[in-house]
């Protein structure tokens, strides 16, 4: 009974979900309303309101999943490796695919006008990953996690854009010409074994 039930609100979720995206591709944000949103979502907003404060707490739940995705599929990419080149292109390649195939959503996130702090949440993502399951191979006088940094949000500029140009570079291409960046910052890592 309670797989059902939990069946049911993973559901109800999801066509919340799926209304307020297939809503922002219409409308702004605060053009919105919870009623719009339940009854594109054929509910009403009680139902809403059981599983969600306001419309920017569906929002930053919608953000929450893709961030969510991005970083599983981008740790996938390095799973059955050891190490990688920084002029290898499949170091940056996934986050590109994912990106690419979930253009709408990453198109608010990575410009952070709909929810403040998303690009943040972004970048947060990428660095958590990268901080702790890869590891330069080589010395060097900064500190990991200040390259780290340095790197990921440097990379947001390269992410706004491709997003600005209407993604009209496949997403191997532009990670081949991120990959040629990395290249002039560090020569490899190795993946940190669990």
């Amino acid at each position: 009974m309670a797989g059902t039930e939990d069946r049911r609100i993973l559901r109800t979720q999801n066509n919340l979900k799926n209304a307020m995206l297939n809503l922002l591709k219409e409308k702004e944000l605060h053009e919105l309303s919870i009623t719009e949103v339940a009854k594109q979502a054929k509910c009403n907003r009680v139902t809403f309101y059981s599983h969600y404060k306001d419309l920017n707490a569906l929002l930053a739940a919608i953000v929450d999943d893709h961030l969510n995705g991005l970083a599983s599929y981008f740790r996938k990419s390095f799973q059955d490796r050891t190490r990688f080149s920084s002029t290898d292109v499949e170091r940056h390649l996934p986050i590109f695919e994912y990106i690419y195939n979930n253009q709408f959503i990453f198109s608010l996130i990575i410009k952070g006008e709909v929810l403040p702090g998303s690009q943040n949440q972004f970048c947060e993502t990428l660095v958590q990953v990268a901080g702790t399951e890869l590891r330069l191979e080589e010395e060097s006088d900064i500190e990991i996690p200040t390259l780290n940094y340095f790197l990921t949000y440097g990379s947001l500029g390269f992410f706004l854009y491709w997003i600005n140009e209407g993604f009209k570079e496949a997403p191997e291409t532009m990670a081949k010409k991120l990959a040629v960046l990395h290249g002039k910052m560090y020569k490899g890592a190795v993946v940190v074994e669990e």
